[in-house]
């Protein structure tokens, strides 16, 4: 039988529980899918625990896969039985399965040479990347940036994107190790955040100018500090909150050097399928072509869910985490 993670209740991790599922044949515009790989992301910690009520109860959760087709509904055209896919979906998400229906939409196909778990583990970080330096900011040669968590999931990918584009990237870290590996993904400037006050090492760093934008996805730890590090007309872009939502912010507070702030979501920017098309496209390219690269994530099966969310959320995971049926 099919099986997958359930959410009957928001809760801790001890919320996902493994159970039998059916799964009928594909509707006209579906696809039917045996997955490989399935991503582990912040994301779905939020709507596990009900910060995000983005997912009906019961319901299934995540975000991420990849898979084979194993049925292809009567109207799909461009899919083949046997065809390797991912995908990114937002609510009613559903991931978190041995076997789904998926919109055919959805499906981006695989190349031979990209594998199921890194595309599984990192596909949804890639988006995120693709959005924030293409679609929320320009990133341009010469500039300088903050990027949190930079040897996490999204801030490696970041930090290698930014630094490819000839932007000098200051990254803050919670350990001499996490140093090692946002350095070796392009951040040129780690900080020990536990170490020193951060905002005050990027101003030492810069002269006192500050960076042009920051990229911040812890949340309320580091807002106040996030803003303080921001040179004159720079940006603020705020794509998660891992410690928690921030304080609102006053108008008076960013004309004091008139800056901007963002609050992107993913899921908004891939509404258009064109447009999730094109950004998938391009981040699967840039793993197939080494653009992009990420360490093997961390295996574990389907039925251990609850322990890839307290690794993740413990930050013990210093690698992609990917739940395998």
């Amino acid at each position: 039988m099919p099986q997958a993670i359930m959410i009957q209740n928001y809760g801790a991790a001890d919320a996902l529980v493994l159970e039998e599922i059916e799964v009928g044949a594909p509707a006209p515009s579906e696809l039917l899918l045996r997955q490989t790989a399935i991503g582990v992301n912040f994301h779905d910690i939020y709507v596990r625990s009900g910060l995000y009520k983005t997912l009906p109860l019961p319901g299934i959760p995540g975000c991420e896969a990849a898979g084979v087709i194993e049925a292809v509904g009567g109207e799909v055209e461009g899919f083949e039985v046997g065809d390797r896919v991912a995908y990114v979906t937002g609510p009613p998400y559903g991931a978190y399965a041995s076997h789904r229906l998926l919109p055919a939409t959805a499906a981006v196909p695989l190349a031979d040479d990209v594998e199921d778990d890194i595309v599984a583990a990192n596909f949804l970080r890639a988006l995120t990347v693709d959005m924030l330096t293409r679609r929320v900011t320009r990133l341009n040669a010469g500039m300088s940036i903050l990027v949190h968590a930079a040897a996490g999931g999204v801030g490696r990918l970041l930090c290698q994107t930014a630094a490819k584009l000839g932007v000098t990237v200051i990254g803050t870290v919670g350990s001499p190790d996490k140093a090692d590996i946002a350095r070796s993904s392009g951040c040129v400037h780690p900080i020990l955040y536990r170490e020193t006050a951060f905002q005050d090492e990027v101003m030492r760093l810069t002269g006192g100018r500050g960076v042009d934008a920051v990229f911040d996805s812890i949340g309320a730890d580091t807002l106040e500090g996030s803003l303080s590090s921001l040179a004159l007309c720079g940006h603020f872009v705020i794509f998660g909150q891992s410690s928690g939502p921030g304080a609102p912010l006053a108008m008076s507070t960013l004309a004091e050097k008139s800056l901007t702030v963002t609050r992107p979501i993913l899921f908004h920017y891939l509404r258009d399928h064109a447009q999730y098309q094109a950004m998938a496209r391009s981040a699967l390219s840039a793993f197939a072509t080494g653009a992009l690269s990420a360490e093997d994530p961390l295996q574990l099966p389907l039925g251990m869910a609850a322990k890839a969310h307290d690794l993740l959320e413990s930050r013990a995971a210093t690698a992609g985490l990917v739940l395998k049926p």
